[in-house]
């Protein structure tokens, strides 16, 4: 064989990677601070790929791959790192994309966070959702969080997780962390399972059909902290999102309940840094204020990120605004401004007023 999978796994700890690609017709590829590198290695045989998928993967994973063409899971990289593990079926071979998982957790601070969202960790009940596209760091945000909890409250903190990514050890909390497939059969039945197991806070990894949106709402007006992740962009369309799953019927009544439980949205991008060394977060935050809840209710989602322009003093901020002052700073690239603003003119008529100023002085 090529290379033996703890060699991989060693380079991807050692160099900082973040995801390491494993496919036949090409040598292993790891992804350096946003941008993918092929090792100086042979180029990898059907039977080098099967070799290493079996290296990690357990039978009854390797079962899962045979019956539905691919699995996830999580493991342990000795004590140096954790990593998350996708195995799929590609023309007849087999792949896998390994995603690192740090094993030192970092502060809200460190993410980029503000006090103000540190603030809400200690609210009784509510809903905070922490959405963004794939890979935009929603889990490290959720597990830092998760991990001020733990630290700072006695509470009893249920996770529901596919798979679990980042194991928290019990500190202050009690810390129960559940694995779709391997602990309970989906979100929605571990979420009102969870409700007879005395919890504080409840994580939802992923709300992804209409019963897990049904259950993690009902436990924040029931009286829990609930976090949760959806793939959207941005405080408006995350609640159009939730709002336009339900059944026409139903979705007064579902607005109705969000704007009382809905606490937060922190919506997230990840960046390539424009000295190319490394990657930022870039964030978009809404406090709920009574403001915003008459919107939420009234069916005026669009009117929100005004709300959001305007609520700075309550620790909110526009991913515009955030993206802005990031490149003010030399953090992003011009092309990343314009490309991942949600209103690109705005922001280019901005660049153009502030340069006119400067010929003005």
């Amino acid at each position: 064989m090529a290379v033996a999978m703890d060699d991989l796994l060693q380079i991807m700890v050692d160099e900082g990677g973040s995801d390491l690609h494993i496919r036949v017709g090409v040598p292993p590829v790891v992804r350096l601070h946003g941008a993918l590198v092929p090792l100086d290695l042979p180029v990898l045989t059907p039977e080098d790929t099967e070799a290493l998928m079996k290296a990690i993967t357990s039978e009854g994973h390797i079962q899962k791959v045979r019956e539905n063409g691919g699995t996830d899971f999580g493991f342990a990289f000795g004590e140096q790192a954790r990593f998350r593990v996708s195995v799929f079926k590609e023309k007849g071979n087999h792949g896998l994309v390994l995603r690192q998982i740090p094993n030192k957790l970092m502060t809200l601070e460190q993410i980029g966070l503000p006090p103000t969202v540190k603030d809400l960790l200690f609210r009784p009940r509510g809903l905070i959702l922490v959405t963004g596209p794939t890979g935009s760091g929603k889990t490290t945000t959720l597990a830092s969080m998760i991990d001020v909890i733990n630290q700072e409250r006695d509470a009893h903190i249920i996770t529901i997780e596919d798979p679990i990514e980042y194991y928290h050890p019990h500190k202050k909390s009690i810390v129960t962390q559940r694995e779709i497939g391997v602990d309970v059969p989906s979100f929605a039945e571990a979420l009102m399972r969870g409700l007879r197991q005395d919890p504080d806070v409840m994580l939802v990894g992923e709300m992804r059909d209409l019963a897990t949106m049904e259950a993690a709402i009902t436990a924040a007006e029931t009286g829990h902290l609930v976090f949760a992740t959806l793939h959207t962009t941005g405080a408006a369309r995350t609640v159009d999102r939730i709002v336009d799953a339900f059944p026409t019927d139903q979705q007064e009544q579902i607005r109705t309940q969000l704007a009382s439980s809905i606490m937060a949205v922190v919506s997230q991008l990840l960046m390539v840094k424009a000295d190319g060394k490394g990657r930022v977060a870039c964030f978009e935050i809404m406090i709920t204020t009574p403001s915003i809840q008459a919107l939420i209710r009234d069916n005026k989602t669009f009117r929100i990120t005004s709300d959001i322009q305007t609520g700075a003093k309550y620790g909110m901020v526009t991913l515009d605004a955030n993206l802005m002052a990031l490149y003010e700073r030399g953090m992003i690239s011009y092309g990343d401004l314009i490309t991942k603003a949600q209103d690109p003119q705005a922001i280019l008529a901005k660049i153009q007023a502030e340069q006119g100023d400067g010929r003005k002085r």
